[in-house]
């Protein structure tokens, strides 16, 4: 039986980051390693950070996920159908930040991947300074995927005083409450800053197992209000973006704005935008497409596309 690992997290916890360190500690260990990856939205802006796992031996499958939920979990069978036969020694798959937690569940209770694949490791990524002021819907996927999770593991902890980190997981306490949810104990939260994590830290990690997916529903499959926005070739540099994403998160006007990411050029060498309401990360990446994935909820696609292309909506009269 071919394990199977989920990396999950809500918007902008820092999955991708994450599973690159994961990866690269289970290939160091000889493992033939594939993974499996899609983004909220038809354009998963992540993929050109994967390249770096193709280096290391993996194969990295992606699924567009722009179809719908139903169409979306049939592409997610289908491909873990193909994987079991490419002769992996295990798995990882990292959702989007509003994954519903029983397509990974129930998915792989289904014939024929029951047989092939068995449930490995489900790793929970939160943030460390998360957001208080959440609505009931991000609450509910901020516990149903660490309901799920054998092991918490927070990021930005480096930023991030004590009494952050002891009111994030205060929050999501509350949250798994509401939800009557179930959390991974005190000895499966890992605090530390991801440059200190040992071997041994990844290795209780791949051994985690899972949580109960026992909890109350209140977000229907395929039913939230989170969408997301793509823009492609985007004539921006690095300040322009930085102060156009300030905005989309300073305004009520573009809606409520959880993440804006992407990639773009500037005088030769490509970047990495990541921007969530209390912080901006540009790092340099290899050469790819210029693409923005505005996230978030009752957008504005008109101010949006305003402000990030200059041009007013188009009115058209019937």
């Amino acid at each position: 039986m071919i394990p199977v690992d989920l990396i999950t997290g809500f918007l902008g916890a820092g999955k991708t980051t994450f599973l690159l360190r994961y990866a690269a500690y289970l290939t160091a260990r000889g493992e033939k390693l594939g993974v499996l990856t899609y983004d909220h939205g038809a354009v998963n802006v992540d993929l050109p950070l994967l390249r770096a796992l193709t280096a290391r031996g993996c194969t990295v499958e992606t699924i567009a996920a722009g179809c719908g939920a139903d169409c979306l979990r049939r592409r997610f069978r289908t491909r873990l159908i193909e994987m079991g036969m490419a002769g992996y020694d295990r798995v990882v798959i990292e959702p989007s930040g509003v994954f519903d937690m029983d397509d990974f569940f129930d998915t792989l209770a289904e014939a024929p991947l029951d047989r092939k694949y068995e449930i490995g490791s489900v790793i929970a990524i939160v943030d460390a300074l998360t957001d208080e002021h959440t609505t009931a819907e991000e609450d509910f996927f901020l516990a149903s995927q660490a309901a799920g999770a054998g092991a918490l593991v927070l990021s930005r902890t480096q930023l991030a005083s004590p009494e952050q980190i002891a009111a994030t997981l205060a929050h999501l306490r509350r949250a798994a409450e509401a939800i009557r949810a179930e959390l991974p104990g005190d000895g499966a939260t890992v605090t530390k800053p991801w440059d200190k994590l040992t071997d041994a830290d990844y290795a209780m990690l791949t051994r985690c197992g899972h949580g109960s997916p026992d909890y109350v529903k209140t977000v229907a499959s395929g039913r939230q209000s989170i969408q997301s926005l793509p823009y492609l070739n985007l004539p921006l540099g690095r300040q322009a973006l930085i102060e156009r994403a300030s905005a989309l998160f300073a305004s009520d006007g573009y809606g409520r704005v959880l993440r804006v990411k992407g990639f773009f050029e500037e005088d030769g060498a490509w970047y990495q935008l990541n921007a969530t309401h209390d912080s901006c990360l540009v790092e340099p990446v290899p050469p790819t497409r210029a693409a923005l994935l505005i996230v978030g909820s009752e957008l504005n696609e008109d101010a949006i596309g305003e402000l990030l292309t200059g041009r007013k909506p188009v009115l058209h009269i019937l």
